[in-house]
């Protein structure tokens, strides 16, 4: 199958967005960000990833939210275990399959934005490249440290910076409306 021009993808690393947002002192409004991602591009898919520890975390009405208004919901339980100096940890790193799925739809698609900071993405983002996919990677830089990976940074078609999206982005003070 070949690509469509304008046919863009959107992945969300939920933990990365979430803690970038908090630092620049906002929060996320989804609604909001499907419709910057739609005028960016034919939106084909809005990925969004996250661990959830327990089923009465409050995450659950977020995700309830996101899947029920467009977003391809991706969870999976964090896991906890004791490192090497026996103190608890806690995994909940959804890179792998952020990963496998931006490879997998790269042949539908001629951009892809990718919400979030990680430098363990720079190769996911090198191997879009390669597949002919333009990737804009959305974080800051602003924050001391920066919440982006400057290896990241660098190897994205193009880095934008999310405190000046901030104003379009967000999420108003709540008024007994649903997380949106």
């Amino acid at each position: 199958m070949t690509k469509n021009r304008n046919q863009l993808a959107a992945f969300i690393d939920g933990a990365n967005l979430h803690s970038a947002a908090k630092s620049l002192g906002f929060e996320i409004d989804f609604r909001r960000l499907l419709l910057d991602c739609q005028g960016r591009g034919r939106l084909l898919r809005a990925f969004y990833y996250t661990a959830v520890a327990d089923e009465a975390a409050p995450i659950h009405a977020l995700i309830d939210w996101l899947d029920y208004n467009g977003f391809a919901v991706v969870t999976k339980p964090s896991k906890e275990f004791t490192d090497t100096a026996g103190r608890r940890k806690v995994k909940r790193s959804m890179a792998v399959e952020l990963a496998v799925d931006a490879l997998e739809i790269a042949a539908h698609v001629d951009h892809v934005m990718l919400f979030s900071g990680d430098g363990d993405f720079s190769p996911l983002v090198a191997a879009l490249q390669r597949k002919s996919v333009r990737v804009s990677v959305v974080s800051t830089a602003l924050t001391q440290p920066p919440m982006v990976a400057d290896e990241l940074r660098r190897q994205a078609d193009e880095f934008i910076e999310l405190h000046f999206l901030a104003d379009g982005l967000r999420r108003e003070p709540a008024s007994g409306k649903p997380i949106a």
